[in-house]
């Protein structure tokens, strides 16, 4: 019998219908032998509508008070599954966050998980039932229920997988596994039969919104298997492993895009030691993440800084720099949301030359303008204009050859 860890989101368990259907998945493998324990998300929607609830009642909800409202999205979900478990004639045990002894720490809304303690959860297993686990929950030291923040289930399951060694991890969404590009925007896209740990990683990071970056760190750290697969389709997905030297025969795995971007430049800057920490260290310390940054020196004396953040802290972080090139004496702050990030990731970047060369190539022949560009062992990105996002994703999957065969 293999013990297998399944995660179903949100859309997965939108309805008790839907809930329903995910119950008759789980038991056909149960009755097959295997050990199920199933990691699931809230109803989709529920979590921003606990949200919304908690800011009718005030501005800034509490840290500690918002964990325990939208916590209980998830002891919803896996309190109705079990019933229909049940109702079909098998046993099942739901079991929260603290139940299942999932110990983290103290970072309200983006706790991390420390440890599992995983006695409950075999000792049910070994009375053969079912366990459902509450995803995206657990406990800190002092007893408080904590929240690991989006995508938070994901990370459930697979740090369950790793602490149960688990034969494997079956993340179910709404889409049929990982692609060589977004299909909705790409028709020629093709889903991966395999992908490594690293790639999915870059993927992740980069704005692939099928696996989130935590749940693969945990699954490199522990060398878990995951199955990314679709809720509903019965067609197998794509497997995230370890990386293998057939994974380096293949130049580009696919391309991504992030429109979440924006563009700060600090204008004629002085030009001295200390200089680039000066102007983000209040940006860091705000919690806010800084993506590529580029300075250019002059002959003056004097430099131009620019850097990318997320939309979604734009004017924070505008605000941020402003105050320090008043301090500085810099000659004026820009600002620019009008961008993306398009990239291409493939492990056999790190021993194939030409592959930037192609990428800017095939921009160039668009007519695409990149204004920043940012490469790792086995990725390049570069930030354009929003309006090319979608042009520059289906060229660049086309010139490295990622379509489907039939095509």
């Amino acid at each position: 019998m293999a013990l297998i860890v399944q995660k179903y989101g949100g859309t997965s368990v939108g309805s008790t219908e839907k809930i329903k259907k995910v119950a008759e998945r789980v038991t056909e493998s149960h009755k097959k032998g295997n050990r199920l324990v199933v990691v699931l998300s809230a109803m989709a929607g529920q979590t921003d509508a606990l949200i919304n609830l908690s800011k009718e009642i005030t501005g800034i909800p509490d840290p500690r008070e918002l964990d325990v409202l939208v916590a209980t999205g998830e002891q919803i979900s896996i309190s109705l599954f079990a019933m229909a478990v049940k109702s079909m004639g098998y046993d099942c045990c739901s079991l929260l966050g603290f139940q299942a002894a999932i110990h983290t720490d103290q970072a309200y809304g983006k706790a991390r998980i420390k440890k599992i303690d995983t006695d409950r959860i075999l000792k049910e297993l070994d009375e053969n039932r079912i366990v459902a686990v509450a995803g995206f929950q657990g406990i800190d030291e002092s007893g408080n229920i904590t929240t690991l923040g989006r995508g938070g289930s994901d990370t459930t399951a697979v740090a369950l997988a790793a602490a149960l060694k688990a034969a494997q991890c079956e993340i179910f969404t709404d889409v049929e596994g990982v692609f060589s590009a977004d299909p909705n925007i790409c028709t020629r896209a093709r889903k991966l039969e395999s992908i490594s740990y690293e790639e999915m990683l870059e993927l992740a990071s980069l704005g692939a919104k099928v696996l989130d970056i935590r749940s693969i760190e945990f699954a490199k750290k522990f060398n878990v298997p995951i199955h990314v697969r679709s809720s509903f389709a019965r067609n197998e997905g794509t497997m995230v492993v370890a990386e293998n030297k057939e994974m380096e025969k293949v130049l580009v795995s696919g391309v991504v895009f992030d429109r979440n971007q924006a563009r700060i430049t600090m204008v004629k800057v002085p030009d001295r030691p200390g200089i680039a920490f000066k102007i983000l260290d209040p940006v860091f310390k705000a919690g806010i993440v800084v993506d590529m940054i580029v300075q250019n020196p002059s002959a003056e004396g004097l430099t131009d800084l620019t850097f990318t953040a997320t939309k979604t802290h734009f004017q924070e972080t505008l605000k941020l720099v402003r105050e320090v090139a008043k301090e500085i004496g810099a000659e004026k702050v820009l600002g620019d949301q009008d961008i993306a990030k398009v990239s291409i990731v493939g492990l056999g970047m790190r021993n194939h030359a030409g592959v930037a060369s192609k990428m800017f190539e095939t921009l160039a022949k668009e007519n695409i303008n990149i204004s920043m560009i940012s490469t790792s062992e086995i990725k390049i990105s570069c930030i354009i204009e929003e309006k090319y996002t979608e042009l520059a994703v289906r060229a660049l999957h086309d010139a490295f050859g990622l379509g489907n065969e039939k095509d």
